[in-house]
């Protein structure tokens, strides 16, 4: 009978203990993103949960992040912000004062894991929790640029067909970016197009988007079409061209990733499916050989 009312002990104070954390963890949550723009349409790239989760409390370093001598941190912050599309959601200052906090966090695991006597593990923490904010923001940038590196062919084929159809620049972005799913590019181009709405010049706006996005091949078709409509040369036929040479591109890397496949498929194999294999050939020999002698 006493195991029973143990048992049940147990469980009413597992649950009594899931419960508050599950509440911790959503005021946590709704604290974290009460900053957050969410009046933006563009926007669709969030920050991680442990990032999310350390939020509030990186809050505390953010009157350093306000001193003069982070701000030529802030700008180049801002401009991977940018181009990871994480701007609306949270800005350079924020952001430097998270890595901060981050720093401080690793710092107190280490020590922490010391004392317990677990230094390698607390190292290898704490490094990771150093590093794990530019880690993170580096790897969005990478898929960003390569979401719009795929995405880009299709939508200037989509421009060429819309403009020779008799359509503006504008128009022909507009009815697109309509019909579009969200990505990356559409956000870009939507951002440009709200801009142009609004009254800004063309080419300003596509100059913007350029620098915002920083992707290598966006940048080249910007600035072609900025010439193109400087020097009155039809964009028709420029937006043909450069699709032709971004589709080449694409398929160029895609038979280059495929080429480099079977060199990069060695090291799986030879780590883990040849010791298995040389195991299960070679293992039942060994051990009647070992029973023998």
């Amino acid at each position: 009978m006493s195991n029973i009312i143990i048992l049940i002990s147990a469980f009413c104070t597992g649950g009594m203990v899931f419960c508050l954390f599950k509440l911790l963890f959503d005021v946590i949550i709704k604290l974290s993103s009460a900053d957050l723009d969410s009046d933006t349409q563009f926007n669709h790239q969030e920050l991680s949960l442990l990032l999310k989760l350390g939020l509030p409390f990186s809050r505390i370093f953010r009157y350093w992040t306000r001193k003069g001598a982070f701000s030529e941190q802030q700008e180049i912050l801002q401009q991977k912000l940018n181009m990871a599309g994480l701007s609306y959601v949270i800005d350079s200052g924020d952001f430097l004062a998270l890595k901060i906090y981050h720093y401080v966090l690793g710092v107190v695991v280490f020590l922490l894991t010391i004392f317990v006597g677990h230094a390698l593990i607390g190292f290898i923490l704490g490094v990771l929790l150093m590093f794990y904010p530019g880690l993170y923001l580096s790897s969005i940038i990478k898929k960003r640029h390569l979401e719009i590196m795929k995405a880009l062919p299709n939508m200037l084929d989509l421009l060429t067909l819309s403009v020779e159809a008799g359509k503006d620049f504008v128009s022909a972005l507009r009815d697109i970016l309509a019909k579009r799913r969200p990505d990356a590019l559409s956000e870009e181009f939507s951002q440009v197009f709200q801009e142009i709405q609004l009254g800004r010049n063309r080419s300003e706006a596509l100059r913007d988007m350029a620098k915002r996005a920083g992707q290598a091949d966006l940048t080249s078709v910007l600035n072609a079409i900025i010439q193109a409509e400087e020097l009155g040369v039809s964009i028709a036929e420029l937006l043909r061209i450069q699709g032709d040479m971004l589709r080449n591109k694409r398929f160029s890397l895609a038979e280059k990733l495929a080429n480099e496949a079977p060199v990069k498929i060695i090291f799986p194999i030879v780590l883990f499916i040849f010791p298995a294999v040389m195991i299960i050939l070679f293992g039942p020999i060994i051990m009647q050989a070992i029973n023998m002698f």
